[in-house]
């Protein structure tokens, strides 16, 4: 069955003002719009267009909820939730839990009795939220993962021979670049665990003025961009230590639990597990919880983690991280490719570019660029005809 849905984007404040609506076609409302869901996740249901084809249910987390089985699911809960994401300004710097912390840490707010709706609660649900981003801008800027120190120190000294600084600003400096001395997942531990928990203003002050005048560097651009929209927050000297990457279109990257990250800006498609737990660590007015952020981090130095597609056909890329929550899959058709997708399970198109038609084993639809539909696994393999590009977010589960 193919079921179409739509929804209302999300405004929040750094969001942009025309990326969504140009995709859907859509004059722009004029006030920032973030991000566009697509799922079942309660915080913003798709709305379904055809409610009298599925029982006369209104949104997908009303279908799915009440009737699970109809949907093509074997209890309450879509796995995924698919989404289009336009940053103008810096998210929060984050990570996600485990899905083992994840189910603790729930439980243990629940025993303390802290409400869900509380903006101090840490854990909305018992689930992991790893995700993926797709970017369909030219450029995606973002932080991602903890660099070797080795190369955090390099940019330091960058900033202590800055020209201009006053003595006091180089002194803090010097005396920082000494704490950073040690194995590299202990000094980030502790160096990360300081910054977000003591007074760090001195030291946030410092590098800003450094960077005002440093040569550039992708890290001192960060600086320098963060200080802008976030003046003293100490998440500031926390992004010298996280890869800044630059996404061009059609890269991928995935963040999987414990990965400290925070978009900058772009447009892109972003699939995560359906969970709603955010564990942030600066670069914002929410709640952040120092200790808990402590216990999901991986401090582990790693390589930019790149997600690489499987290409099973001409026109189909497949992105598979190491959690069976999603997978997604590009498509792009032309008159002379027309690709076919096997479905694993229930699955989210949307198309991006162009218009499409996606024939399955009992029924067929039309999405042009903009429309998004859901689609219960009995449709099987996927036919794709026409010319354009879609996204389809499908799970294992």
């Amino acid at each position: 069955m193919f079921v179409p849905i739509a929804n209302t984007p999300r405004n929040y404040a750094w969001g942009s003002a025309t990326d969504i609506a140009a995709l859907l076609g859509v004059s722009s409302s004029g006030s920032p719009e973030a991000e566009l869901w697509l799922g079942a996740h309660p915080g913003s249901p798709a709305r379904i267009l055809t409610p009298l084809n599925v029982g006369g249910f209104a949104t997908l987390a009303d279908w799915i909820a009440r009737n699970p089985a109809s949907a093509g699911l074997s209890g309450p809960r879509l796995p995924f939730l698919l989404k289009l994401l336009a940053a103008d300004a810096p998210l929060s710097l984050q990570a996600h839990p485990s899905p083992e912390r994840a189910a603790e840490g729930f439980a243990e707010e629940n025993t303390a009795g802290v409400p869900l709706e509380a903006p101090t609660r840490n854990y909305k649900d018992p689930f992991h939220k790893p995700e993926v981003i797709f970017a369909l801008s030219d450029r995606f800027e973002a932080l991602c993962g903890f660099r070797p120190v080795a190369d955090a120190i390099t940019d330091v000294d960058a900033l202590i021979a800055a020209p201009g600084l006053s003595a006091g600003a180089v002194a803090t400096l010097v005396s920082f670049r000494s704490s950073l001395e040690g194995q590299d997942s202990e000094v980030l531990r502790r160096v990360v665990g300081s910054l977000l928990s003591d007074d760090a203003s001195v030291l946030v002050e410092a590098v800003t003025d450094a960077a005002a005048s440093a040569p550039a560097t992708p890290a001192v651009d960060t600086v320098r961009l963060l200080a802008r929209h976030y003046p003293g927050d100490p998440g500031i000297v926390v992004s010298l230590f996280i890869h800044r990457v630059t996404l061009r279109r059609g890269e991928v990257l995935y963040l999987p639990a414990g990965n400290i990250h925070a978009y900058l800006s772009g447009f892109g498609v972003e699939l995560m597990a359906a969970s709603d737990n955010v564990l942030r660590g600066g670069l914002t007015p929410k709640h952040i919880d120092v200790a808990e952020l402590l216990k999901v981090l991986d401090f582990t130095p790693m390589p930019v983690p790149y997600l690489a597609p499987e290409r099973p056909e001409d026109g189909v890329d497949l992105y598979r991280p190491d959690v069976p929550d999603f997978e997604l899959v590009h498509v792009v058709a032309t008159e002379t490719v027309s690709p076919t997708i096997a479905l694993p399970g229930v699955a989210i198109a949307l198309a991006t570019a162009g218009e499409l038609t996606l024939t399955g084993s009992s029924g067929t639809i039309q999405l042009r660029r903009g429309d998004a539909a859901y689609i219960t696994a009995d449709e099987g393999a996927l036919q794709v005809r026409g010319s354009g590009e879609l996204f389809v977010a499908t799970t294992s589960l």
